[in-house]
């Protein structure tokens, strides 16, 4: 894995995370903010990307909660990027610890969790979920044709871009696509998994060994996809120390992804700051 890669991609989530979920305005055409570009990638915006929400029993309208997702974004090179953030949510389908199986929406592909895949469903690019994200893909107006692309999400969304990254390679000209999750959480059982694995190699699934979330559904039932990068967040230095303040929600965030993928990077204007409520505290001089 290439560390500055994985921060481009994981910028392009932040961007979708900066828009409220309940802003349905479509951003075709836009540009994504020098912010969140900051190898100069110059993506052009090609539409935004809608679904319902998670459902949950703390939530249970959810799922009838239209909200923007991300977008489909290309640059001047012609490569496209499928970008999708996560949700709030996802504390309230951990809490909720039910993780039921439907049929995976790739056929053949074995089973995935039922609130993924409701969401995975909907996902279109237009607020009224009639045009279906993966199916648009051949209609889209790109600006130039296209060369690659990559499907990244983070959290839920990381679950939803393993869901578009099997559908898009299974069902779509675009065979070869490559995919980055960050933190994402077991998505379906292990005949889904296989197939994932068959049809999507060019995976980069980034976890924090640190994070709840990735580890959930339990195995057996659910078995995470290949690719594994392996984030540290205690220094191996002598004595170790903490890189963030640990925490289930400072574990998991992206913020704190991206900030452990600049420390692999060795240069610090490419290192992304940590929230002020993450920022490490001295561990225990018993665990050393």
């Amino acid at each position: 894995m290439d560390p500055n890669q994985a921060i481009q991609f994981g910028q392009l989530i932040a961007a979708a995370y900066a828009v409220a979920p309940t802003d349905l305005s479509q951003a075709a055409g836009q540009t994504i903010p020098a912010a969140f570009d900051p190898y100069g990638k110059n993506y052009n915006i090609i539409t935004t990307i809608y679904s319902n929400d998670l459902a949950t029993d703390i939530s249970p309208d959810g799922d009838k909660d239209i909200v923007s997702f991300g977008y489909i974004v290309q640059d001047k090179n012609g490569d496209v990027v499928i970008v999708i953030r996560g949700t709030n949510g996802i504390w309230e389908w951990v809490h909720d610890a039910e993780f039921l199986y439907v049929p995976c929406p790739v056929s053949g592909a074995g089973s995935t969790d039922d609130g993924f895949t409701a969401i995975y469903k909907a996902l279109s690019i237009d607020a009224g979920l009639q045009n279906s994200l993966v199916a648009s893909l051949a209609t889209l107006k790109f600006n130039q044709p296209v060369k690659s692309i990559t499907i990244c999400g983070h959290s839920l969304g990381g679950a939803l871009a393993t869901l578009v990254a099997l559908d898009v390679a299974a069902t779509t000209t675009f065979k070869n696509p490559t995919a980055y999750t960050y933190a994402s959480p077991r998505t379906g059982d292990p005949t889904f998994a296989s197939a994932y694995n068959k049809a999507v190699p060019n995976t980069f699934r980034i976890a924090n060994r640190s994070d709840l979330v990735p580890k959930l559904p339990l195995p057996p039932m659910y078995e995470h996809v290949l690719g594994l990068n392996d984030l540290n967040p205690i220094s191996t230095g002598n004595p170790p120390s903490l890189l963030v303040n640990y925490s289930i929600p400072c574990e998991h965030i992206l913020t704190t992804y991206l900030y452990l993928l600049g420390t692999l990077t060795g240069v610090s204007s490419q290192q992304v700051q940590l929230d002020a409520t993450c920022q490490p505290k001295p561990l225990p001089t018993a665990l050393y």
